[in-house]
């Protein structure tokens, strides 16, 4: 039996699983991972909480199904590049995924159930490692570094008291002010770097990024 749609109500989006987990990461992109609740997740659908349980067994596979598809977005070319150039470019895009997702940078590697594209997506990049001449450990090895970097940096690149070149400028007058007789070499990087204009800390990702391929490229060499 096919329900009527109320007369004068826009149609209603007919509910999934996905529609529930796109719905899930629109919450936690606004307002916070601590948002996000059973209750509040049937609101933002227009069903009571209950009725999610029809399309997904409780909060954890929630969960799961937002950071699979945190990890859908980040791009990875398997074929037909050379391996540091598909790091490189995997790194760059997972950055970028976690800049719009702040969120799930907690979640990332806390799944115990991991969804397809979260699957596919570690496995690609092994394959990529190993066929390209990595051990299987030192493809371990790698696969960690990359990881650990680049959650690591994007973390405390959020965590900043600034988003702007100007807004590290500022930040880094009112720090200079008085320091330079007891803090000399933090007062010469504020002034002579991040004070200049248009300084960017995002731009030192890709710096270490390249220092750790290249030190990556040796290990591969060496197995």
């Amino acid at each position: 039996m096919v329900r009527q749609r109320k007369r004068g109500t826009a149609e209603r989006t007919p509910l999934s699983r996905d529609h529930v987990v796109r719905a899930a990461v629109g919450i936690a992109d606004r307002d916070g991972i601590q948002a996000l609740s059973m209750r509040r997740l049937g609101e933002e659908v227009g069903v009571e909480a209950m009725s999610l349980y029809n399309h997904v067994r409780n909060k954890e596979e929630v969960l799961d199904g937002m950071i699979d598809d945190v990890f859908s977005q980040i791009e990875l070319t398997t074929n037909g590049v050379e391996w540091r150039t598909a790091m490189r470019g995997r790194a760059v895009s997972a950055r970028q995924a976690l800049l719009r997702h702040p969120w799930a940078i907690g979640l990332m590697e806390s799944r115990s159930r991991a969804g397809s594209n979260t699957l596919r997506h570690h496995d690609g990049v092994l394959g990529i490692l190993r066929r390209s001449g990595f051990s299987v450990d030192a493809a371990g090895h790698a696969y960690s570094i990359l990881d650990s970097y680049t959650y690591g940096f994007t973390l405390n690149e959020l965590s900043l008291p600034f988003d702007s070149s100007r807004g590290a400028a500022e930040v880094g007058a009112s720090l200079i002010s008085g320091m330079h007789a007891a803090y000399p070499h933090l007062a010469e990087m504020l002034i002579e770097v991040a004070s200049k204009p248009g300084y960017s800390y995002s731009n030192e990702f890709e710096f270490g990024l390249d220092l750790i391929l290249e030190g990556l490229e040796r290990l591969r060499a060496s197995t």
